[in-house]
């Protein structure tokens, strides 16, 4: 495990620093990634932890010129602002709408688009709108090495929390399915060590999230059920301590189902329950 400060350079144009904010959700902390050499970006800087900017800072010097962020949650952007003020770098990234989850001090000088690039000295970022974990997700290409910096799109050792509904499971299996459609060969993801390779980690999240979802539509075939019942069932091959965050996928995989006719919700004495659609 990388100590929390260390800068440890990962390839020829890349370096990665481990925020000290680790947790069930976030592993050993959030990774930052440090771009270029005479022209810096900083990928999601992480949790404004003063002991981490200022690792962050030492590192990067007087040569930074853009802060990216994959996504507003708050392990992985608060740190972008402080950056800013301090060294006069540009944001760059998508906010999205205030569902008490996001951070908020983010505000870029505009919204990064599909497709779009910035660039150093000999280094270019390509942007890919990758929706699903929550709305405003990118991911970010870097061409020269076909690293893709996947943020909580693609995480080592565990899988994404899809939160609904900011959260999409339609768009994330998509968004994911869409990785292979570039020259992409790593995974630099934002929680846990790089995946080496990138297109059999997605056929594998994708075949994951498609088996979950079968396993969904069984439980449902019987009576309407709650949540808090369907989880124990769908999720029983999960530790029970994270039953709770399992909650929150499980509704987006029966949003998913429901917009293709395949479920249906019903409130029993105020409580929303689901069944197979007829």
């Amino acid at each position: 495990m990388q100590p929390h400060g260390e800068v440890r350079a990962l390839t020829p144009r890349v370096r990665r620093i481990v925020a000290p904010n680790p947790g069930p959700m976030t592993g050993s902390g959030t990774n930052t990634y440090v771009i270029g050499d005479t022209e810096l970006a900083v990928i999601d800087p992480g949790p404004a932890i003063p002991s981490h900017v200022e690792a962050i800072l030492a590192c990067v010097g007087e040569r930074l010129r853009y802060v990216v962020c994959t996504h507003t949650h708050p392990d992985h952007s608060p740190g972008a602002a402080v950056l800013a003020a301090k060294t006069g770098a540009t944001l760059v990234g998508r906010v999205t709408a205030d569902d008490r989850h996001q951070d908020l001090t983010f505000q870029p000088e505009a919204q990064v688009e599909d497709d779009g690039r910035i660039a150093g000295d000999g280094w270019t970022l390509r942007a890919i709108r990758t929706p699903g974990h929550v709305d405003n997700h990118v991911c970010y290409l870097l061409e020269e090495e076909g690293v893709v910096f996947a943020g909580d799109h693609i995480m080592n050792g565990s899988t994404v929390v899809i939160v609904p509904p900011g959260g999409s499971m339609a768009h994330y299996i998509a968004s994911l399915k869409r990785l292979l459609e570039y020259d992409v060969r790593t995974v630099a993801p934002g929680h846990g060590d790089l995946i080496p390779d990138c297109r059999a980690e997605v056929e594998k999240l994708v075949r994951h999230r498609l088996m979950r979802e079968a396993k969904v539509a069984r439980a449902l075939a019987s009576e309407p059920q709650s949540l808090d019942t369907l989880v124990l069932s769908v999720y029983d091959d999960v530790d029970p301590a994270m039953h709770e965050w399992a909650k929150l996928s499980l509704l987006a995989h029966l949003i998913k189902l429901e917009s293709e006719g395949r479920s249906v919700r019903s409130s029993v004495e105020g409580e929303e329950r689901w069944c197979e659609a007829a």
